[in-house]
């Protein structure tokens, strides 16, 4: 997350877990799909670094389907970070930096990251896929739960209307919809194919879309043995 998107996440990081919920409407299944996407790892994970993890909501699901992994997450907001320290204890290891800063020691067994990295220009997409394939141990496994733009400009209007009105149907406010519009204004949306592209060319052996419903994806690739 760029420095400016950090300090537009800081100010919402105590309502941060209850909004994503109305504001994601396909939550359970986008969710869902990123932590099962662990399974395609050869045994169950031992580290896993989140990128972009805010309030550690990603986080907590890993940790609750793999209590033994060790767990770090990154994130620029300190304020987020104080929230997920409160949810998770000290057990983690948090670390305050961009996406754009070298990652934390590897190796990893699983990176993952939700609804962070399309804060990124393109450019600093495919460095950071590049630094992730070099950070993962051989198997390890990337998983990216993406806001992902549309391959044409009709089809992003329709991803547009539906998620407003997806968004209000689970019970978003018109304020907070509203604030949510502000918010993405910071957002640097890739297409699936786009990012897909990226990721073989950072040297990644399998990558594929595992779940979609219009602009929520869950990306995931592995790095070969």
């Amino acid at each position: 997350m760029s420095p400016h998107a950090s300090r537009v996440f800081d100010g919402h990081a105590t309502e941060y877990d209850g909004l994503r919920r109305r504001l994601v409407p396909p939550f359970d299944a986008f969710y869902g799909t990123a932590v099962a996407a662990l399974d395609l790892l050869p045994s169950p994970p031992a580290r896993v670094l989140d990128l972009g993890a805010g309030t550690g909501l990603l986080t907590r699901m890993v940790a609750a389907a793999h209590p033994g992994a060790e767990l770090t997450l990154l994130d620029g907001s300190p304020a987020m970070l104080d929230q997920a320290r409160a949810a998770l204890g000290d057990g983690p290891t948090y670390v305050e930096a961009d996406l754009t800063d070298p990652l934390p020691p590897g190796p990893w067994s699983a990176v993952v990251s939700a609804l962070a990295i399309h804060h990124l220009s393109d450019d600093d997409k495919r460095a950071l896929f590049s630094r992730v394939h070099a950070a993962l141990g051989p198997g390890g496994v990337f998983v990216n739960a993406e806001q992902v733009q549309a391959p044409t400009p009709a089809l992003q209007q329709v991803y547009v209307d539906r998620h407003r009105s997806q968004a209000r149907a689970a019970g978003a406010t018109a304020d907070e919809w509203g604030a949510a519009v502000e918010r993405m204004r910071v957002d640097r949306c890739a297409t699936v194919e786009d990012q897909l592209s990226w990721l073989r060319a950072a040297g990644f052996a399998d990558a594929d879309c595992l779940f979609k419903d219009h602009r929520f994806a869950v990306l995931v690739a592995v790095r070969g043995a």
